[in-house]
């Protein structure tokens, strides 16, 4: 595994608007700040409740670092692209 690679995994239910939202908002901070370094897996826990408990996920939409470690994890739409930055650590805390 390549250390440099960033596993991330976002849980939602559905195409609801928070859902939605959550991973357009993913997907363009991951394009700024980890261009070509990143793998994103999007789980549908109205398809696959199942998996919810791996990640112990309490609320949707959920955002999960797997890679680097530590875990870490994140809540709600990330529309606030600061606190999503820092909640990954991809930025420091000012």
């Amino acid at each position: 595994m390549n250390p440099d690679r960033w596993q991330l995994r976002l849980y939602v239910a559905g195409n609801t608007p928070k859902s939605v939202t959550a991973l357009a908002n993913l997907k363009r901070y991951c394009e700024t700040h980890l261009e070509g370094r990143y793998e994103l897996e999007v789980i549908d826990l109205l398809k696959h409740p199942q998996l919810a408990a791996g990640d112990q996920i309490l609320a949707i939409p959920t955002l999960v670092r797997k890679v680097p470690v530590p875990v870490r994890k994140i809540i709600g739409d990330l529309s606030n692209e600061e606190k999503v930055l820092v909640g990954l650590d991809l930025k420091p805390v000012k």
